[in-house]
C-alpha cells in the first residue's frame, strides 16, 4: 500500500464495545490501570485500541490494560504502533466477565503473541483466578504456573492468590480501589485532625498554665508592692518595719 493510501486509512478510536459488562470487572480494570499509571514512568492505557499494522485498521484489539515501557505518558485516541517507534505494548491484561468466551480469549492470546507483547495476564475476579502468559526464548507466549502468586518480570507487581485475588506493588503495598483510596485519605485526614486537636488542646493547657503562673506572679508582685508601701508608711512614722 502506498504511503498516501496508508495516510488516508481511518483508525477508529472506539470499537463500539462497552468497557466492562459489570461493576466488578469495571472496578478491576480501573484499579489495575490507575495503580499502574500512578507508579510507572511509562505509558499505561485502559480499554485502548491497539493498531499494530499501519494500513490495516481491522487488525486491532483493545486490551483492558496495556503498558508500553518505552513510551512516554500522554493522552492517545488509540495506540498506533508505527507512531510509537514501532514498539508494541510490553504487558497486556484482560479482566474477564461472564460474557467472555474461550475462542475470544484464544484469539486475543494469538493477537498479543503475534504482535510482540511480552506478558499477558487474564484476571478472573468472579472466580478469583489468574492466568499468566510469558514470552520465552522463542516467539510464543507460554502459560506459567503461578503457585499461589506471580511477580511480573516487567512491572515488578505481584498477583497474590491467597484469601482471594489481590495485587501488590513492588514495595508490598496493595493496589487500592478509588473507594479504598478515599477511605484511606479520610482516615488520614481524621487522624491529622485528631492530632491537630490534641496539639491545640495541649497548647491551650500550656497557655492556661502560663496564664496561672503569670497571675500568681502578678499576685506575688502586688503583695510585695503592698508590703513595701506599708514598710514606707511605718518608716515615715519612725517605726522600723523590720522590728514590727
Amino acid at each position: 500500500m502506498e504511503a498516501q493510501d496508508r495516510d488516508a486509512v481511518v483508525y477508529p478510536d472506539s470499537d463500539g464495545e462497552p468497557m466492562a459488562d459489570n461493576t466488578l470487572q469495571f472496578e478491576w480494570i480501573v484499579t489495575l490501570k490507575e495503580n499502574l499509571d500512578a507508579v510507572m514512568p511509562c505509558f499505561v492505557g485502559g480499554d485502548l485500541l491497539w493498531y499494530p499494522v499501519q494500513g490495516d485498521p481491522k487488525e486491532r484489539r483493545a486490551p483492558d490494560v496495556l503498558v508500553a515501557l518505552g513510551r512516554p505518558k500522554g493522552h492517545r485516541g488509540s495506540y498506533k504502533q508505527w507512531e510509537e517507534g514501532g514498539e508494541s505494548p510490553d504487558v497486556v491484561m484482560e479482566v474477564l466477565s461472564p460474557k467472555n468466551t474461550l475462542p475470544e480469549m484464544i484469539a486475543k492470546l494469538r493477537f498479543y503473541e503475534r504482535h510482540g507483547a511480552r506478558e499477558f495476564y487474564v484476571v478472573d475476579p468472579d472466580n478469583e483466578l489468574l492466568q499468566v502468559w510469558i514470552r520465552g526464548d522463542g516467539d510464543d507466549l507460554s502459560l506459567i504456573e503461578t503457585n499461589g502468586s506471580f511477580t511480573s518480570p516487567a512491572l515488578g507487581i505481584t498477583f497474590v492468590l491467597k484469601d482471594g485475588l489481590s495485587v501488590r506493588h513492588a514495595d508490598g503495598s496493595p493496589f487500592l480501589t478509588f473507594g479504598q483510596l478515599k477511605a484511606q485519605r479520610d482516615t488520614l485526614a481524621a487522624e491529622r485532625d485528631a492530632a491537630a486537636a490534641e496539639r491545640d488542646a495541649a497548647a491551650a493547657e500550656r497557655d492556661a498554665a502560663a496564664a496561672e503562673r503569670d497571675a500568681a506572679a502578678a499576685e506575688r508582685d502586688a503583695a510585695a508592692a503592698e508590703r513595701e508601701r506599708l514598710a514606707d508608711r511605718l518608716r515615715a512614722l519612725g517605726i522600723d518595719p523590720d522590728e514590727v
